[in-house]
């Protein structure tokens, strides 16, 4: 029993991409999960308990990616945390990229696959392609704008005499306006690869396909070198500059401890090494947090390409997809969470802000009070 999965020939070495709707319901799926039987095997039970997990774990990911992506571009584009104009910049673009995401596909995607009672209706309407075409634009702008980010913050630390030029709020405005159109045009090939007619089912692209573009080689090395651009060339770019990044601070932290120790005699504080150290924190906690939530979505999305063409040396379960769809959405909520933890002025902000509702509730109150404790 297989909802809204891909089947295989292993002898033909072909894949049906139709996606059959059955019941999906919560109390379906827990009885598939804890039923004894031999019949359904342990990569069964993970996918049918990642299907149970996604009833509220897709719902309470939209809620909360919204929230606190809104919050993070109002508090950054008051511009009291402390932050340079263009690290402010390609802090407030890679959270509007990541709002994006969090609207094109998992409000409009993912919740009515795990919803498709609800919102069976949208497969009457003719829009996929276009949808998907914004889709995947918005998630290669959310991850082109973590490379830029880590490409401006390598300049910054390892190249002084760039640093002046190109470290400024108007380059950082021409690069991410510049990473949105070549991420648009990019994106066009979607249109004219898949159809207009969703199929409420889970796969690397969710539209109909027809079957020319499944068997051709060329449909297919296009997706293919799409999944190299976003996100494999950006795991290998964010490795590489983090690791030039650290060589270069070890480098001259261990020159400039030396130089300050034998011009002083002692071991002072480092003011400048000290706000190095909390920049590269957050340039690496970001960039940890991408390549780990990213990661299992990526390796798959490239497999099941190359499996389809027919290198099937290794087959994984359509559970790899899920949990990596669960993973890479996840990404789009947690930029928030690492500046309150690595930043704190925004922390103080963010504080600010959240208090500032019952502030105001109680400032209302507060008159209202007094006159009635005024009146006879």
């Amino acid at each position: 029993m297989d909802w809204n999965l891909p089947t295989m020939d292993q002898n033909l070495g072909t894949m049906d991409w139709k996606f059959p709707t059955k019941d999906r319901s919560f109390s379906q799926l827990i009885y598939l999960v804890t039923v004894d039987g031999s019949w359904i095997t342990t990569a069964d039970r993970i996918r049918y308990l990642l299907y149970a997990i996604q009833h509220f774990y897709y719902p309470l990911l939209a809620i909360v990616g919204v929230l606190v992506n809104i919050i993070t571009v109002v508090i950054l584009t008051r511009r009291n945390c402390g932050l340079s104009k263009c690290v402010n910049r390609y802090l407030v673009a890679m959270s509007v990229g990541d709002l994006l995401v969090i609207i094109f596909d998992l409000i409009l995607r993912h919740i009515p696959m795990v919803y498709w009672e609800q919102f069976y209706f949208v497969q009457s309407i003719p829009l996929c392609n276009i949808h998907a075409v914004l889709l995947y634009a918005a998630t290669d702008c959310s991850v082109w704008f973590t490379v830029t980010f880590t490409f401006d913050r390598f300049v910054a630390i390892c190249c002084p005499k760039l640093k002046s030029k190109y470290c400024t709020e108007k380059s950082a405005t021409v690069v991410l306006g510049t990473v949105t159109v070549v991420s648009c045009l990019k994106n066009i090939f979607w249109y004219f690869m898949l159809l207009n007619g969703y199929l409420l089912g889970n796969a690397p692209w969710f539209c109909d396909v027809s079957g020319d573009v499944l068997d051709s080689s060329v449909w297919g090395t296009i997706e293919f070198l799409h999944h190299i651009l976003t996100p494999t060339v950006p795991f290998i770019l964010i490795v590489l500059l983090n690791v030039f990044t650290v060589r270069h601070i070890l480098v001259s932290s261990r020159a400039r401890r030396r130089l300050r120790t034998h011009s002083s005699g002692e071991n002072p504080r480092d003011p400048e090494m000290e706000s190095r150290v909390k920049s590269i924190i957050l340039l690496f906690v970001i960039s940890a947090n991408f390549i780990l939530l990213w990661s299992i979505l990526m390796f798959y999305s490239m497999w099941s390409r190359m499996f389809y063409l027919g290198f099937q040396s290794v087959w994984l379960d359509n559970f790899v997809m899920e949990l990596g769809f669960m993973m890479q959405l996840l990404s789009c909520c947690t930029n928030t969470a690492i500046y309150a933890v690595t930043q704190t002025q925004f922390r103080q902000q963010l504080k600010n802000l959240l208090k500032y509702p019952l502030t105001a509730i109680l400032q209302l109150i507060s008159p209202l009070g007094n006159y009635n404790h005024k009146a006879p």
